[in-house]
């Protein structure tokens, strides 16, 4: 038994008649004029009609993984805290006498 087999089965939004079951399924998507192609992606498929939907947190990690930023040094600037300001007019206890 896999993990996707203990998954509860949702109706099928699109022709209301099937089950989406979850499945791993080859993702495609283009990347600018590259087509990428995701083996063993996490999705939701209708018995009946093919439907799919992607599971979302994976669709988020991939888009991170594919995003032209991914590797690259984060840029920003670490801020110092201000060096301390000087008292001035410091104050004296008030004797009583």
């Amino acid at each position: 038994m896999t993990e996707l087999d203990s998954l509860p089965t949702i109706p099928c939004n699109e022709c209301r008649a099937g089950i989406m079951q979850p499945r791993h399924i080859t993702y495609f998507t283009w990347l600018g004029s590259e087509l990428i192609m995701v083996p063993h992606f996490p999705s939701w498929v209708c018995d009946l009609c093919g439907r799919r939907e992607y599971d979302e947190k994976a669709i988020q990690w991939l888009n991170m993984l594919l995003s032209p930023n991914t590797g690259n040094p984060t840029t920003s600037k670490r801020r110092t805290p201000p060096p301390p300001r000087p008292q001035t007019g410091a104050r004296r206890p008030i004797s009583k006498s």
